[in-house]
């Protein structure tokens, strides 16, 4: 309160730190009024400042909280990253373990029947007077048989080996039919009953024949173990080919098994997912992954009787010359 009215007077006046002006004479109500006014200022100034306080101290939490979150999440994402890793491996060893299984299912018949078949000629050629025309027949189904051993490392190894499939013309009768053969003594000693129904002059599909014949192979031992609980006399299993008579060709494996419960109807397509005791569950996964990767499709339906149906669909290839 100054009776200096001159305006360099206030302006001095604010520039020393006054926060108000009032010049003589001055009106109470006037006084009064300014001096309430700046302690609201005041009252709101320290209101802010604890406010701002309290915020940087929110902040800071919040900080710290982000930079233990960051951490927990490096943490965690190394531990998943460890988990993944041992997934990865043991999914390796167990495709491999399923791979060595099929290769020695499919070896031990050839090996077996050379075995045979070498015993027979040794004891033919043992005898007093040889019969040198059997000897030399089992000798001939030596051969055969080692053949078809050889074949079989070959079509493991085309389907281990890089590179893009082949796309040739298939005959899904002729892979169909040697499928059967392959796993005929097999079936026999199951005490199966392995039948062939095949539409002749069935159009050709496009495709790997390495890979298809595998699907066919997988589909009918599959079919081979789900009647294996059956009774003697009710095992069977039914190749059979059909056209659509539009743009497709069809394949089926009937079993006389006791089907598939509805909740695992899709789930047995799941890699790792089995319902054998033995099985590692990579069979029909890769048989469905090398089917759609033909344009094609495979389902599995339950028969209206006992047993289930797996279904392959695939495309027609291209006509010569077209």
């Amino acid at each position: 309160m100054t009776s200096l009215a001159d305006t360099a007077s206030r302006v001095r006046g604010l520039e020393l730190g006054a926060v108000d002006y009032v010049t003589k004479p001055f009106v109470r109500a006037e006084l009064a009024a300014r001096v309430r006014a700046q302690i609201a200022v005041r009252a709101g100034a320290r209101a802010l400042a604890e406010k701002n306080a309290e915020l940087e101290q929110a902040a800071a939490a919040l900080a710290r909280a982000r930079d233990t979150l960051e951490a927990e999440v490096i943490r965690r994402t190394d531990e998943l990253m460890a988990t993944n890793q041992r997934l990865t491996h043991m999914n390796r060893v167990a495709a491999m373990s399923e791979l060595a299984a099929s290769i020695a299912h499919e070896l031990n018949q050839p090996l077996a029947a050379i075995l045979s078949n070498a015993q027979a000629a040794r004891r033919l050629l043992q005898r007093p007077t040889p019969d040198v025309n059997e000897a030399l027949s089992a000798l001939a189904d030596i051969v055969d048989d080692d053949r078809r051993a050889a074949t079989i490392i070959q079509r493991m190894r085309a389907m281990l080996k890089k590179g893009t499939p082949r796309a040739d013309g298939q005959n899904l009768n002729e892979l169909a039919s040697e499928v059967a053969r392959l796993v005929g003594n097999d079936a026999l000693l199951r005490g199966v009953a392995l039948r062939l129904d095949l539409t002749p002059r069935l159009p050709e599909v496009r495709g790997d024949g390495i890979q298809l014949q595998q699907v066919v192979l997988n589909l009918v031992v599959n079919a081979l173990d789900a009647v294996a609980d059956r009774p003697a006399g009710a095992r069977l299993v039914v190749v059979r080919t059909r056209g659509n008579g539009k743009d497709r060709v069809l394949l089926s494996v009937e079993d006389s098994g006791k089907g598939i419960a509805p909740a695992e109807m899709e789930r047995v397509f799941e890699a790792f997912y089995t319902t054998k005791a033995e099985g590692l569950g990579v069979g029909l996964p890769i048989s469905r992954s090398i089917v759609e990767a033909h344009g094609g499709r495979l389902w599995a339906e339950n028969n209206p009787g006992e047993g289930a149906t797996f279904w392959c669909a695939l495309p027609i290839g291209e006509e010569k010359g077209a």
